[in-house]
């Protein structure tokens, strides 16, 4: 049966998060998928089944169905015990940082980035040649493959990924890593041309001219590019200003961190530009409009939130790495109050540690009800859409909603787990965000085609075996750990000396 076959599903919960209704949850729903669309969602009927199966006969793929599905009738297509709902969509991630979990920890962000970000993916490019031959493909390209295992694991079918450092050489290989995973992505060329490591500091010209390269790769059915500058703090106006018009002439986004760590943000208004937060700095070079999108925006003055609000700017909280880093919380509430679009996301896994997109949507809700000693605050049909339809609007793509026309991504949790038992129409919202654990996600659909089922990850459209890759990075992260102990510290990101 071809991967581009019809897909019918019936699930016991189905929550389309559709625009006519965002609170609908329907009992004993289906989707119907037609090549990369969706067709039609709904309750379930035999008569319906009926007319399905007549349509589609044996090119049908009938979810957990074993049988032949020419001579399936409606009533022997089974009710899944799980939840459907669309696939999750990352605003901001990092796919460089996947083998980087565990690694300086406890530490603030820019000594973070000094002692595991710039070191890992300088090592990889400094050894290209050794680990291409040790592990039988390039470092990168093993890397990023292990980060589409990560998000499809956590049903995160669509990202925009942040790729800085050192891996902004290295387009090529994470678009052939998202094309062979099946997954949706927007890749945001990272660069730095101040208080940054050395090595690694740009012209104007050459972070357009890689940008521009990027774009002209061909082939590509899943991936775009669009302008990622690293930090405000990193990006003086000579390199943002032609970046933002870059982005302007071709019509897509542009990404950049902001604000996240307060020292530096604070470094940055004393003794960069003086005078000026980030936003400030942003809006005052006119790289701010509703096309660009900042990670974090942690630390805000109200004159920020002005700004955003006025530009039409979007923000993508990230609240496991602002955590972890010490970072701090955004003012997420008064954000979403003035009217900023504001989606969770998980940052990288260096940071974050994993793509538990569930998780992130559950740490951010527990800190702002905690922060302002309201429990009504971000309610689980809220969550939800932050991590679905909101990001998806703000990447500008055409999913995260279960509906005829939609891109056919979708997600089943599994309800025969413990942790998810009782689960009925009138809490399966608030378990997804409060019960689940994102080990839950057992099938994972995009764009049509079978990404994981019954929790098995398929072997990627190019034959990579997932496997394969885990044990391969699990390979290179020991050959990293041996190079640790003798590499010469890295020192000099941002405030941190």
């Amino acid at each position: 049966m071809s991967e581009n076959n019809p897909i019918l599903c019936r699930s016991r919960f189905v929550i389309p998060l559709s625009e006519k209704n965002r609170a609908e949850r329907i009992e004993d729903g289906f989707i119907l998928t037609v090549g990369s669309e969706i067709a039609e969602v709904g309750p379930w009927s035999e008569k319906k089944g009926e007319a399905i199966l007549k349509q589609y006969g044996g090119n049908l793929k009938i979810m957990g169905f074993n049988g032949n599905a020419a001579k399936a009738v409606a009533s022997g297509v089974p009710k899944l015990n799980t939840v459907m709902m669309p696939g999750f969509v990352k605003a901001h991630g990092h796919d460089h940082e996947q083998p980087l979990i565990g690694i300086a920890k406890d530490v603030p962000l820019t000594e973070w980035l000094d002692k595991a970000v710039n070191p890992f993916t300088g090592y990889i490019n400094e050894n290209g040649d050794m680990l291409t031959k040790e592990l039988g493909m390039s470092p990168q390209l093993l890397t990023y493959l292990m980060a589409r295992v990560a998000d499809i694991n956590y049903g995160i079918t669509t990202s925009m990924v942040h790729h800085c450092n050192h891996s902004k050489y290295h387009a090529a290989e994470i678009a052939r890593a998202n094309e062979a995973a099946g997954t949706t992505m927007i890749v945001a060329i990272g660069g730095q041309d101040r208080f940054y490591y050395e090595a690694l500091l740009d012209t104007p010209e050459e972070a357009v001219e890689r940008l521009q390269k990027a774009s002209e790769i061909e082939g590509l059915e899943r991936t775009s590019f669009c302008p990622g500058p690293d930090q405000l703090f990193s990006n003086s106006r000579k390199v943002l200003v032609p970046l933002k018009a870059w982005a302007r002439e071709n019509n897509t986004l542009f990404h950049i961190h902001s604000s996240e760590e307060p020292k530096t943000t604070a470094w940055f208004k004393k003794e960069i530009e003086p005078g000026m937060t980030p936003v400030q700095y942003a809006d005052s070079i006119g790289i701010l409009d509703e096309n660009s999108v900042l990670a974090h925006q942690v630390n805000c003055i109200p004159e920020d939130l002005e700004i955003l609000a006025k530009t039409g700017t979007k923000i993508v909280h990230n609240p496991l790495a602002n955590t972890i880093l010490g970072s701090g919380m955004p003012p997420v509430i008064e954000m979403m109050k003035m009217g900023i679009p504001v989606a969770i996301s998980t940052d990288g896994s260096g940071s974050a540690d994993n793509q538990n997109i569930i998780a992130a949507a559950r740490a951010a809700a527990q800190y702002q009800k905690a922060f302002h000693q309201d429990a009504t605050l971000l309610k689980s049909e809220k969550l939800l859409e932050m991590i679905t339809v909101t990001p998806s609007s703000i990447l500008r793509k055409n999913q995260g909603e279960l509906s005829p026309g939609k891109q056919a991504d979708f997600v089943l949790l599994d309800l025969n787990q413990p942790n998810m038992i009782p689960t009925r129409l009138d809490n399966v919202m608030e378990n997804i965000i409060w019960a689940a654990n994102g080990s839950e996600i057992s099938t994972v659909v995009a764009s049509g085609r079978i990404l994981k089922e019954d929790y098995r990850i398929r072997d990627f459209i190019d034959g990579t075996k997932p496997d394969e890759i885990m044990a391969k990075v699990q390979h290179m992260s020991e050959l990293y750990a041996e190079y640790r102990k003798t590499m010469k510290p890295i020192s000099g990101t941002g405030a941190h000396k």
